[in-house]
């Protein structure tokens, strides 16, 4: 067993450090060099979903979307910064001696916590799957935008690809509880708002009925 979690271990080593040294040695350009910080930075506390999703909550037509983002990226929180990390205390690519872009040359200043997983890539995905659940269109933009957050992480080799994919994954699947919550106590309580003006009908009807 030891042997096997060795080696896929060394496996996903392996690809993390060709990816990094691909990105690195193969598409780095002055206009990315630009331009990436900034999209990082959309990402950057999950500030950006946060201000969206606070936005979609004012208008009743989106409610419940604005609210299916909050509490996925709450779940996110909780789970992937909080538990996550800490748990699996990933060093980040510029602190191994091996890595391919050391800590003075980062583009960005280097993040202080642990690596996996990407906390900028989980809230994008948790928001987009969100907003793709209730709305397509502004689902698809969103997750292109995700997608861009997610690269910027690797090309600015602040994060493994590994810790990139596994944020995807689990905002992905946070962004689909976080809508399913929402959408299940919407549910209930557009029932019991219906039943209860039902209610309130039959009432006001019998004394109607009673006088004739």
């Amino acid at each position: 067993m030891d042997v096997a979690l060795n080696y896929i271990l060394a496996r996903i080593s392996s690809f993390d450090h060709n990816v990094l040294k691909f990105v690195n040695h193969t598409m780095r350009t002055e206009f990315l060099d630009h331009i990436m910080p900034y999209i990082t930075k959309l990402g950057d506390a999950g500030i950006f979903w946060i201000a969206l999703a606070l936005i979609l909550l004012i208008p009743k037509k989106t409610r419940r979307t604005g609210a299916a983002m909050g509490v996925a990226m709450l779940i996110g929180l909780i789970i992937g910064n909080g538990l996550l990390k800490n748990i699996i205390a990933r060093t980040r690519p510029y602190d191994i001696s091996n890595t391919v872009l050391p800590r003075h040359k980062l583009l960005i200043d280097p993040p202080t916590d642990y690596s996996f997983p990407s906390g900028h890539t989980l809230a994008s995905f948790e928001a987009a799957t969100a907003i793709y659940k209730d709305h397509t269109v502004y689902g698809f933009l969103a997750f292109v935008l995700a997608l861009l957050i997610a690269f910027s992480r690797i090309y600015l080799q602040v994060h493994y690809p590994s810790d990139v994919l596994g944020g995807a994954i689990l905002g992905f699947l946070f962004g689909l509880l976080g809508s399913t919550i929402v959408r299940s106590v919407s549910d209930r309580w557009a029932s019991r708002k219906a039943k209860k003006e039902e209610e309130k009908a039959a009432q006001e009807k019998q004394p109607e009925e009673s006088s004739k």
